[in-house]
């Protein structure tokens, strides 16, 4: 017999009658798994509303019989994501969440008064709101924590402008950017997709796969926003970058197909800020990806297409933030990152729970699947 109990009323002992999954299809608990505080944590943190649990009662001796799990696999309890659990549970990340919706406002207002209602950009209020929030963080990993934990299914475009904003000035600062510059930068991803309020938000927020016509339609969102801002009194990089967050260095990027020696250098960095923060995100078909699967592709696909200089910087510097966090690994082991490979950032030398230690770059079919 099952009984459906809202999250908020799930106590250690239940146990689930069914796999608990998020939105977007993660899977968060087995099916027949005796609830722990950690668990009900886990599920809290993905806001799944209710979890279907078992009434009957099951012998102890049941539980631990049911399934027999290899030694090196982790059981459910340790899979839970204590590492974010930690972040989401903090101060920091409480007074972090209430400015980030506050800025989030912001962008909001200022932007649809730009666009829609054909006011002044007020780009001042969007660069202090900005930097408040930028500097709240006190070091790059714990920008970088909140950012992921900050996350929804569907991230407006509010909300992933503000990201790609406070990422780009993160890279602009690793690249020892002047004040002014970062300022400029730190707009330029404020900006960048300014032009997607000019698409009917039906085709923008569409779950499915766009149409040929759809997705031709989104690509002129870099030329919507240019026009937008081309006769505001902005720095040219700004603008620039608006236009140009899509072209790639190896000429297959979009609207002109431009190659590295023509894209201006801020639209560069906001690029890969853009793509980062796409990819670490939740979709509607995908749970977000983990930072070590994202440095994965980058390298499979992206190095050819971003200016080498910053892609390298960057990827090499989200990668350090990580270093020595425990992860999970595809085959269910859990390590510690102990060195990073500078040739294959994805695959760092990690040190089991026995003491041994693994170099992933020799390890073709192992990888990170998760930071705990």
């Amino acid at each position: 017999m099952t009984k459906y109990y809202p999250t908020d009323e799930l106590v250690p002992g239940m146990v689930t009658a069914g796999e608990v999954r998020t939105k977007g299809g993660q899977l968060i608990v087995e099916n027949g798994v005796s609830l722990t505080d950690r668990l009900i944590s886990r599920i809290k943190f993905y806001a799944i509303p209710q979890v279907s649990v078992t009434e009957d009662p099951i012998p102890a001796t049941k539980k631990e019989e049911q399934v027999e799990v290899p030694s090196h696999v982790v059981k459910p309890e340790a899979q839970a994501p204590s590492y974010s659990q930690k972040v989401v549970c903090s101060k920091e990340f409480q007074n972090f969440q209430i400015s980030y919706s506050r800025v989030i406002a912001t962008y909001r207002t200022v932007l649809e008064d730009c666009v829609i209602y054909h006011k002044s950009l007020n780009y001042e209020q969007l660069l202090s709101d900005t930097k408040e929030l930028y500097y709240s963080c006190k070091t790059s990993l714990e920008l970088f924590d909140m950012l992921h934990n900050m996350r929804s299914v569907e991230d407006s475009v509010y909300a992933h402008s503000l990201n790609v904003s406070l990422i780009s000035r993160r890279l602009g600062r690793w690249l020892k950017f002047s004040p002014e510059e970062l300022d400029t930068l730190t707009l330029a991803g404020a900006l960048h997709d300014i032009g997607k309020l000019k698409i009917p938000a039906e085709v923008l927020n569409k779950p499915g796969k766009y149409t040929d016509e759809e997705f031709a339609l989104v690509k002129q969102h870099p030329k919507f926003g240019y026009d937008i801002l081309k006769s505001l009194p902005l720095d040219s990089h700004v603008k620039k970058a608006v236009l140009c967050h899509h072209e790639r260095s190896d000429g297959s990027g979009y609207p002109t197909g431009l190659s590295q020696s023509d894209i201006d250098e801020y639209a560069a960095i906001v690029s890969i800020a853009d793509v980062y923060d796409a990819m670490t995100a939740a979709r509607s078909y995908r749970a977000p990806l983990c930072v070590f699967q994202v440095i994965n592709n980058f390298e499979h696909d992206g190095l050819s297409k971003y200016n080498p200089k910053f892609i390298l910087t960057f990827l090499s510097h989200v990668a350090s933030t990580y270093q020595n966090n425990r992860v999970l690994l595809n085959d269910g082991r859990v390590a510690n990152i102990v060195m990073l490979n500078k040739n294959r950032l994805s695959k760092p030398i990690i040190q089991l729970m026995d003491g041994s230690c693994i170099d992933l770059s020799t390890q073709p079919d192992l990888h990170i699947q998760s930071v705990l």
